[in-house]
């Protein structure tokens, strides 16, 4: 079935283009009227980040679901993972994120969690997608049965309470000196407190939201900002967040950034050591690189992998019971402690490492040598040129040259009309030979 509202993380896009206060007032109804469940009195908590539109879409909200008897607690700006967490710890029936993770102020967005802390399922998305064309009146509340609206003091405290205790009981980070570049966005208050509470010396950037900066120039889909701190302060090591603090980057003491591969090894190998890596495998994207894949074959870890996307991580995570997952991008799932990506809570496991090897965050965080990765986009106007026997034909030559030294992806985007090429490998020659000649195939099916 195809949708109209949902993408592949909730619904997102222009303020008051794609995201209007209609849409936002419809969704809050259409997903009360599907989360009550029961007799008892339902409840949803909202949380939001720091762009100027949070405030019109939090109000319309809010009368959507009051509208259709649901109480409602708004937590203010919030981490997305800390809403999916406060969503069970709280009993509520759902949890509202208001959120476009790393996109800047214009978007905006609405993810949605189930009574049980994670993202809702396809079936479940369409069920609230049949509702938002639908005309609702006959089903709101009598007047007697309107919900309640009310702010929550404490939740950050919760959050932060719940981060710390993913760590060794003893643990401090007495005498490391931490940059962390918060995105302006919903962690500027929660993630410096806890490192503080914890003992380190923290350098906070990226804390001063004005409805505009989230995500401009800082967060970790602009790590300079941070590397420069990090020589700046001649910190430990740094930590960037992106906007709602689902992912993040580490750069090490010079400056150099560690992605989220380098990040799934550290704490893949830790906890295989301690004995807490479940089914001795990690679960990772497609885009992962292959000297991770190769780094775990090393140590017996079986590395597993899905397509783009942090939902399809989960999903496999859940089916294979496996507990370590994410994605090259920084966003790393650890479902012993979280139902989403939770950047913050990933950095303090990488942060247990450096504090338990006493070694500089260059060598702890620089586990494998990643190959050369080569990423080339083709745009389109109509039509499939992928399903071209010819294009055929090139990758099934490409992916044999390839054979036993690389691999060579291509995929249609799922959100534009592109098709991405991409190849890897140990001789960069080859890969760009290879993927060059896929590109050309492609260009010259679109252009037929």
């Amino acid at each position: 079935m195809t949708r109209k509202y949902f993408g592949t993380d909730g619904i997102r896009g222009r303020a008051n283009g794609v995201i209007t206060p209609e849409l936002a007032l419809k969704v809050g109804q259409a997903a009360g009227l599907v989360f009550q469940r029961g007799e008892h009195r339902h409840r949803v908590v909202i949380g939001k980040y720091t762009r100027l539109s949070g405030y019109m879409i939090e109000t319309a909200m809010v009368a959507g679901f009051t509208s259709v008897g649901m109480d409602v607690l708004q937590l203010g700006p919030m981490p997305t993972p800390a809403v999916a967490m406060l969503t069970r710890s709280m009993r509520a029936d759902l949890g509202v994120m208001i959120s476009a993770s790393h996109n800047l102020f214009d978007d905006n967005g609405i993810k949605l969690f189930g009574p049980d802390g994670f993202k809702l399922s396809d079936d479940v998305e369409q069920q609230i997608e049949a509702l938002l064309d639908d005309s609702l009146v006959k089903k709101l509340a009598a007047s007697a049965h309107l919900g309640r609206a009310k702010r929550i003091d404490g939740a950050s405290e919760r959050y932060i309470e719940f981060a710390k205790r993913t760590l060794p009981r003893a643990l401090s980070l007495d005498g490391l000196r931490v940059v962390v570049d918060c995105a302006n966005g919903a962690a500027y208050k929660v993630v410096p407190d806890a490192l503080w509470e914890l003992g380190a010396d923290v350098v906070a950037i990226g804390v001063e939201p004005d409805g505009f900066n989230i995500n401009k120039d800082c967060g970790s889909t602009s790590p300079d900002t941070l590397c420069r701190k990090v020589r700046e302060m001649r910190a430990d090591l740094g930590i960037a967040l992106d906007g709602d603090a689902d992912r993040l980057i580490i750069a090490d003491e010079r400056g150099h950034v560690v992605d989220g591969d380098q990040l799934l090894a550290v704490i893949a190998q830790s906890w295989r050591e301690d004995g807490r890596l479940a089914k001795s495998g990690v679960v990772a994207t497609v885009m992962s690189n292959l000297g991770l894949e190769r780094y775990l074959a090393g140590l017996n870890v079986q590395l597993v992998r899905t397509p783009v996307g942090d939902r399809y991580v989960l999903e496999r995570m859940q089916t294979g019971g496996f507990n370590v997952g994410g994605e090259s991008s920084g966003h790393i799932i650890l479902s012993d402690f979280t139902t989403t990506g939770d950047g913050f809570v990933a950095a303090l496991q990488v942060l247990a490492v450096v504090r338990k090897l006493n070694r500089p965050v260059s060598e702890i965080c620089r586990r494998f040598d990643a190959l050369p990765q080569i990423l080339k986009n083709v745009r389109y106007r109509s039509g499939k040129p992928l399903d071209d026997p010819a294009v055929q034909s090139v990758i099934a030559a490409g992916e044999k040259r390839l054979h036993g030294q690389g691999r060579l992806l291509v995929r249609a985007s799922g959100t534009e009309p592109v098709i991405r090429v991409m190849g890897e490998g140990d001789d960069r020659d080859l890969v760009e030979d290879v993927v060059d000649g896929v590109v050309s195939a492609l260009g010259r099916a679109a252009a037929a």
